[in-house]
């Protein structure tokens, strides 16, 4: 027997998070050789060369092996341990991990960038190149949209594991990532998160319409007549405003931590984030966005900077600061935007509990979605907490029919 066609032999395999991750590091094993672990048990923590993460467990079982060593570079996709129950023998599962051992050796094949990963591409809306990655060939078709000085980098943890079951984009909006940085527009400067353009779905006025219409053009772009929209905070409110519009084109919503569902928001952190020109002013707020900022590596940090830095950001920022707050309070008001929506897709809210940048309780705001409070996790659930994040998508997505 080959054991490595053993089906009762489960491999635990380096994830990719991200469009250019190649390799990961273990750098500590939570679980130990003969543990018990269950769906969603954390694992290990991996370093990248973006972000500082913790696998979980996608089986239940018994670690036998563990393959990876601290320290040491992992391609994606190597197994890095062995789950497997007592009816396995020793034999068979010291040859597995010698086998596993092999392909870490060997390091990254040199035909691996750019093999089978997410694929970036871009669309033309009102004028604006929109950018945004694809990746999986089957299924329904999801479109993460990010929040506030973000990118389509931010769904690094869950755009792979989506993509083995769905058609998973997730896109730069305008202001944003490698999107055209102009947010400016001809009409009346609208409100993120407003309901105020529902009905105008030929294109709207003010900064509102202008991200409501890159989410549509991108949907265009890659030929969807229906879609499961994911936001993310501000593209939470981004999402509610593209299904106000059009109801028909979206079949579920899951808003993370969405804006517009209260007044309480923390407007230190985003005129903060807007003003920063340095490391040592850029860290700390990041810092805010996790319950264990710990996750905010060194490359994060550099890789915000560098985009900071980039032409027309600045102003891109601040329109968008000033689109999202009334004084020191949110300014949108999302929950228009869901009354225009009504029953026509199902809804789900998925909040951390330790959220320091909207506070949790504005959940409760969310009238007739299925809510999600995850513990440990702050305004960053889809990367403090994918895998729950995940289950929180999927099922909505199966309750969409």
């Amino acid at each position: 027997m080959n054991p490595m066609t053993d089906e009762r032999i489960v491999p635990v395999t380096m994830p990719k998070w991200g469009l250019s991750m190649r390799l990961g590091k273990i750098t500590g094993w939570i679980v130990a050789e003969g543990d018990e672990v269950a769906v969603g048990d954390d694992l290990a923590d991996i370093e990248t060369d973006k972000i500082t993460g913790t696998l979980e467990a996608a089986d239940t079982g018994t670690v036998r092996r563990i393959v990876a060593r601290v320290g040491e570079d992992v391609p994606v996709s190597g197994t890095i341990a062995l789950i497997a129950p007592d009816g396995v023998s020793d034999d068979d599962l010291d040859a597995a991990a010698a086998a596993a051992r092999e392909v870490i050796d060997a390091g990254v094949p040199e035909d691996a960038e750019g093999s089978g990963g997410p694929f970036v591409q871009t669309a033309e809306v009102r004028g604006r190149k929109v950018s945004f990655a694809g990746a999986g060939a089957d299924g329904d078709l999801v479109l993460l949209i990010h929040g506030y000085g973000g990118d389509k980098n931010s769904w690094l943890f869950l755009q792979e594991p989506l993509a083995a079951r769905y058609r998973v984009y997730a896109l730069d909006l305008p202001g944003h990532g490698t999107s055209s940085k102009d947010v400016r527009d001809a009409g009346t400067a609208g409100t993120a998160g407003t309901a105020g353009d529902a009905g105008d779905a030929g294109g709207s006025a003010g900064i509102d319409g202008l991200l409501a219409d890159a989410v549509a053009g991108v949907l265009d772009a890659v030929g969807a007549s229906r879609a499961h929209l994911v936001g993310h905070s501000m593209g939470g409110a981004v999402a509610l405003a593209v299904a106000a519009r059009d109801p028909g084109r979206i079949a579920s919503l899951t808003l993370i931590a969405p804006s517009g569902f209260g007044r309480q928001i923390n407007a230190g952190y985003l005129r903060g984030f807007a003003g920063a020109q340095t490391r040592r002013e850029i860290k700390p707020l990041v810092g805010e966005l996790f319950a264990d900022d710990k996750l905010v590596t060194r490359q994060v940090v550099d890789d915000l900077l560098a985009y900071k830095r980039l032409d027309g950001v600045d102003a891109a920022l601040r329109a968008l600061l000033d689109s999202l707050l009334d004084g020191d309070e949110q300014r949108g008001d999302s929950g228009a935007a869901l009354a225009a929506i009504g029953d026509a897709v199902p809804v789900t809210v998925v909040w951390g509990r330790q959220d320091r940048i909207i506070p949790a309780e504005h959940a409760k705001a969310v009238a007739g979605a299925v809510r999600y409070v995850i513990e440990g996790a702050g305004h960053m659930p889809h990367m403090e907490r994918p895998a729950e994040v995940q289950t929180a998508i999927e099922d909505t997505i199966a309750r969409a029919g």
